[in-house]
């Protein structure tokens, strides 16, 4: 939702692409909350970053060391591909980056901090392919009627969380994450990587089009509901409103681009089988996306939604609970990615109502058949958790990962979560806004890694408990988590 590279918001009259350059909308008044109108917003967003990053900006007054390298010695290695642990190697990180992976004793660079690992195992930092960065914490009463500073101290707060849970990069699915992202990657709070898509693009009646119903009729070119301000989706009716919006998110800085093919369990007003935006619409989206050299994440759960998505040119599919047999030969034979979330009971998602409750249990359902359609027919498939609403929930995203052993082996779990992740995010190609290999530890890959008090890949439970498992945190060589002791 925000174009602008510096935190503070500008307006200027006249301007229509960025947000920080429109015209001042004037029917607040009709609107659900008038501080969530896209001045207001923008403000707010970047006051509350501002005054968390303060007194970091102080601290920077004064001339920083220079990194020291690290030297990693004493530690078994899970390199993000190899389905078994690799000894005797010592791991050196210089500015950011994995310098080398080498057996024997090579020697420290001059001046590196040497970490001994006492024998624990080392890992690629995880990345969870489906998460929401401003929506995971509070519940959806507070994002619509919370002042905007609370919601991004809020999103502020669970970034952190996030990064301490080890998830060291996250794909953005949905919500106005740019200054998050960019406060995080300026060092003004601690979070992970974020691949953002800003807002996610739907139509009348999609999941997503949360409106009030006194907002209907919506006219083509009217005023954006409070919804849209919010950056979190935009309503897009026939192909070339689908192209205006796909081209605002990558103005803004998006890295890959999420369409809503149909209903979502969120939203209360879809049901699961309905498909929403045409062949054509889809394709205006996906072909804009392509012009800007990355790719579309289209939210599909039902068979025909999903091969409409791909007969459109999709490249990865969201969700897709309901496929069928066909559907996933389809996938498979066009080589189409599949991010699925693990949603096995209540405990994962809260207990919802009505139609939402419906469209729930379908999800818990189908999961069985979509995993095990996924695995018989080789379909390239990532882990996303997508936990939204709430912090108790948002603090299962490691359990969600260990919920794979139904239908998944240890390492294949963890590759899912690093390597085959960080292959999917590539996908991004130049907007990629972090170029070089994530999910890996091999030479000049990203320095994001964990240190594991234990071995994963005998009991990937660990995973899900890592105030206690987790030992040390690394993200582009800063250590934000050091429990090894002296």
């Amino acid at each position: 939702m925000f174009s602008c590279t510096s935190v503070e918001p500008t307006e200027s009259a006249g301007g229509s692409g960025c947000l920080c350059h429109r015209p001042e909308i004037q029917t607040l008044t009709r609107r659900i909350n008038s501080q969530l109108s896209r001045r207001g917003f923008v403000a707010g967003a970047g006051a509350s970053i501002a005054a968390l990053g303060a007194p970091r900006r102080a601290k920077a007054e004064t001339v920083p060391e220079p990194p020291r390298p690290i030297l990693l010695t004493n530690f078994r290695l899970f390199d993000g591909r190899s389905p078994t642990l690799r000894e005797g190697l010592r791991l050196i990180v210089d500015e950011g980056r994995i310098r080398a992976v080498a057996m024997g004793d090579a020697g420290a660079p001059e001046g590196a901090r040497v970490i001994d690992c006492g024998g624990r195992v080392v890992m690629p930092g995880l990345i969870d392919a489906h998460w929401h960065s401003v929506f995971a914490a509070l519940p959806i009463s507070s994002l619509f009627a919370a002042d905007v500073g609370y919601i991004f101290l809020a999103a502020s707060g669970e970034a952190e969380r996030t990064l301490m849970r080890g998830f060291t990069t996250i794909r953005d699915l949905g919500g106005p994450s740019f200054p998050l992202k960019q406060a995080i990657d300026e060092g003004l709070v601690q979070g992970p990587r974020i691949y953002p898509c800003g807002a996610m693009i739907t139509t009348s009646g999609g999941h997503g089009d949360l409106r009030p119903l006194q907002d209907i009729p919506r006219s083509p070119g009217g005023p954006l509901s409070p919804m849209e301000e919010t950056g979190g989706a935009m309503i897009a009716d026939g192909a070339d409103e689908v192209r205006l919006r796909v081209r605002e998110q990558l103005l803004q800085g998006a890295s890959q681009i999420k369409l809503v093919g149909g209903g979502g369990v969120s939203s209360p007003r879809t049901a699961l089988d309905m498909t929403t935006f045409s062949e054509t619409e889809l394709r205006a989206g996906i072909e804009t996306a392509r012009d800007w050299n990355t790719y579309v994440a289209v939210h599909a759960y039902a068979p025909q939604t999903v091969q409409r998505a791909i007969a459109a040119g999709a490249q990865c599919i969201e969700h897709a609970h309901l496929m069928d047999e066909a559907t996933a030969k389809l996938m498979a034979e066009k080589d189409v990615w599949l991010s699925i979330q693990p949603f096995l009971s209540d405990a994962d998602t809260g207990v919802l109502t009505g139609q939402s409750r419906i469209n729930q249990l379908q999800v818990f359902a189908g999961a069985d058949t979509a995993y095990g359609l996924a695995k018989a027919h080789k379909i390239k498939t990532a882990f996303g958790s997508d936990l939204l609403f709430s912090s108790q929930l948002a603090s299962r995203q490691g359990l969600m990962v260990t919920h794979l052993t139904r239908w998944y082996g240890a390492a294949e779990i963890l590759t899912m979560a690093t390597a085959t992740n960080g292959e999917l995010l590539a996908l991004s190609g130049p907007r990629n806004p972090y170029p070089g290999k994530l999910g890996v530890i091999e030479d000049g890959a990203h320095a994001d890694l964990l240190v594991v008090d234990g071995d994963p890949l005998q009991d990937i439970a660990l995973l899900a408990a890592p105030a206690t498992s987790l030992k040390l945190i690394m993200k582009g060589g800063v250590i934000y988590k050091d429990a090894l002791g002296p």
